[in-house]
């Protein structure tokens, strides 16, 4: 527990600190604290991760006037993290919390209209500053000040004055809840962790800046957290793990199609032997874009479809709650007027007992297809729509990645094309036949080899029927039919001048002997 001077010691005890706030907090749905996960640097030890997690929270938070309920974890000793719980309201020198948001009335003067909170509107008013209230006009209610309306000989309609949708937000706690600072506190944790792993001797540094502010192609990866881990320690797979262990597969992967393309692109050896490796490499690195993207869009379709039914059933089951809410509210009505109910009146007693009867049928049908529909998608019996909605948006965050691995690789393929077009017009100077003959005794090879590779990245043997379609989709996008059919033409023709020119040395010899 770390607090700010003005806050009472006797809130070292973090169950008084949250009923003090819990207190305070009395309208329905308000937030009660503000939570800040931070990952411990795993090369610094415990003592030295607390003094540097210690020296975070006094700078950025306590010393901004936030009390901290800060608690490590480290439940598998590979993840040491940090839970920090901090109060949103800001407090005053008399230790009393300050107001979130305050009323703000619209006031009007001279046909203008200008926002007060009450203890402005109190000198306001010594400037010919009124409220505005709404007065019946007809069937409408319009606001207008107590001045033009008594002039008018209008009745009020309500008590409540003109005021702006949600208030004025306390500065402090509008500054707190802003975009820009929590860049700040990013920015300031990755800067004080930095600071400590260079006083301890460590070489290594984070960045709290994305991959793309950071100029980097590579998908960051998603959170996979604490439910995720422990079933894959049992054996199960987790989505949000596997989706991980696939954007790591495929960054790398992209690492070294990127750095294989840097290479190809500083060829300028016009050898017949050294533009025919360069083409076969590049038509490698078509295939692989080839069969991932075949990989991704089936993943992607299998999202989809399984969206398409939970989707709905998550419709299903909201409506048999919401009616199993409304006919056991019914139901409850009934037996409680048929037990305040007079023995004697007999019809209604009957009209009752056979409306709770049907009722009662009813609430068994309704809770046996929840029940059912738990089941179906294995689902303890007291989850409810939340437990839907994980799931759903888990698949939509999971497809969300595809998307964006989608267009990468769509991306990269395009450049590999160009090079790829880029090597062959090189080439235009060299013997196409010959050229072909090299092509085609290296390529056994280089489709090995992305074989390999592919399986090394999905770790698991690549699909066969995928991969001759990534065969067929780079043949088409290289041209290689078109290329193929002017080779033979090339050959036949080649073919054909050869037989020709004997015949024309056997018809001079003919010539000269005579």
């Amino acid at each position: 527990m770390l607090l700010p001077k003005c806050a009472p010691q006797e809130w070292q005890d973090r169950e008084k600190l949250w009923n003090a706030v819990e207190e305070v907090e009395t309208a329905k749905g308000s937030r009660l604290a503000r939570e800040f996960v931070v990952a411990l640097p795993i090369e610094l030890n415990r003592e030295q991760q607390i003094e540097l997690l210690r020296d975070f929270i006094r700078k950025q938070f306590v010393s901004d006037g936030m009390c901290a309920d800060a608690a490590i974890h480290d439940t598998d000793g590979h993840n040491p993290h940090a839970h920090i719980l901090l109060t949103v309201r800001p407090l005053d020198e008399q230790r009393r919390w300050q107001y979130k948001t305050e009323k703000e009335y619209l006031c009007v003067r001279n046909g203008e209209e200008r926002g007060f909170t009450a203890a402005e509107f109190k000198l306001a008013q010594n400037e010919g500053w009124e409220k505005q209230y709404p007065y019946k006009v007809g069937k409408k209610k319009v606001y207008m000040t107590p001045s033009i309306a008594e002039a008018q000989g209008l009745v009020r309609a309500d008590k409540h004055p003109k005021s702006t949708r949600y208030g004025r937000q306390n500065p402090i706690s509008e500054r707190w809840n802003s975009e820009e600072q929590f860049v700040e506190w990013r920015k300031a944790w990755a800067d004080v962790s930095n600071r400590y792993l260079e006083r301890y001797g460590h070489d290594e540094r984070i960045d709290h800046r994305s991959n793309a502010a950071r100029g980097l192609d590579e998908i960051p990866t998603i959170h996979e957290g604490v439910t995720a881990r422990a079933l894959e320690r049992k054996g199960v797979i987790a989505d949000r793990c596997e989706i991980n262990r696939q954007i790591k597969a495929d960054n790398a992967l992209l690492r070294e199609l990127k750095a294989e393309i840097k290479k190809l692109a500083t060829l300028v050896a016009r050898t017949v032997p050294a533009i025919a490796e360069g083409l076969e490499k590049l038509r490698s690195r078509v295939l692989i874009f080839c069969y991932q993207l075949s990989h991704i869009r089936g993943g992607k379709s299998h999202i989809q479809e399984s969206l398409a039914v939970w989707r709905p059933e998550l419709e299903r089951y909201t409506g048999l709650v919401q009616q199993i809410k409304e006919k056991s509210k019914e139901r409850k009505s009934l037996v409680a007027e048929k037990k305040e109910l007079p023995i004697y009146h007999v019809k209604r007693h009957k009209e009752l007992a056979v409306r709770i009867t049907e009722l009662t049928e009813d609430l068994e049908e309704l809770r046996s297809g929840k029940a059912l529909l738990l089941q179906k998608f294995e689902y303890a019996e007291d989850a409810g729509a939340e437990a839907f909605r994980k799931d759903i948006a888990i698949m939509e965050a999971g497809l969300k990645k595809l998307e964006a691995q989608e267009q990468k690789y769509s991306a990269e393929l395009d450049k590999v094309l160009a090079e790829y077009a880029d090597l062959k017009s090189q080439a235009a100077d060299i013997d196409p036949l010959e050229l072909y003959k090299a092509r085609q005794a290296i390529r056994p090879t280089q489709e090995k080899s992305v074989e390999q590779q592919l399986e090394d990245a999905i770790h698991e043997k690549p699909s066969l029927i995928m991969l001759l379609s990534a065969k067929q989709e780079a043949s088409r996008l290289l041209g290689e039919d078109t290329e193929e059919r002017q080779v033979r033409q090339l050959i036949m023709r080649r073919q054909k001048e050869q037989r020709t020119v004997p015949q024309n040395q056997s018809k001079k010899k003919e010539h000269w002997e005579r």
